[in-house]
């Protein structure tokens, strides 16, 4: 799929990734990268950008990583715990969130992701997602 067909399709799956203007470069089960520009409309004070918007990114790609992995039967999944170390300031640039899976089960999947602004390391996220299965 070329890249503007990942991103309309991750936008769909996941509205907020529209609202935050995150786009999709890969998304295979052994990695996701998504990204999004620095912009003042996502940032707290000092223009720097705010951890909510780098967390919704990191959850985002996180999600998109457990959905490539889930088991057969499974319908979704969700974020029940999330972990996120934040290394550095984001004053500009482009934000690239990389997920790969840690933990593949039939109840859990645990995804590390890695955030970088213009290659630096910024923050390291690691989640458990759970597997979720149709109801009876």
């Amino acid at each position: 799929m070329k890249t503007t067909d990942l991103t309309a399709y991750i936008r769909q799956k996941m509205p907020l990734c529209e609202t935050m203007g995150i786009h999709a470069e890969k998304l295979d089960a052994g990695e996701v990268i998504l990204w999004l520009d620095w912009s003042t409309g996502l940032c707290t004070s000092n223009d720097m950008l705010h951890g909510g918007t780098v967390m919704a990114l990191a959850d985002s790609a996180g999600g998109a990583a457990a959905m490539a992995n889930l088991p057969d039967g499974a319908v979704g999944t969700s974020t029940i715990e999330s972990k996120t170390n934040f290394l550095g300031a984001i004053r500009g640039g482009q934000v690239i969130a990389t997920s790969r899976p840690l933990h593949v089960g039939s109840s859990t999947i645990v995804i590390e992701t890695e955030i970088r602004n213009n290659d630096k390391l910024v923050a390291k996220v690691t989640q458990t997602q759970t597997v979720l299965r149709p109801r009876d």
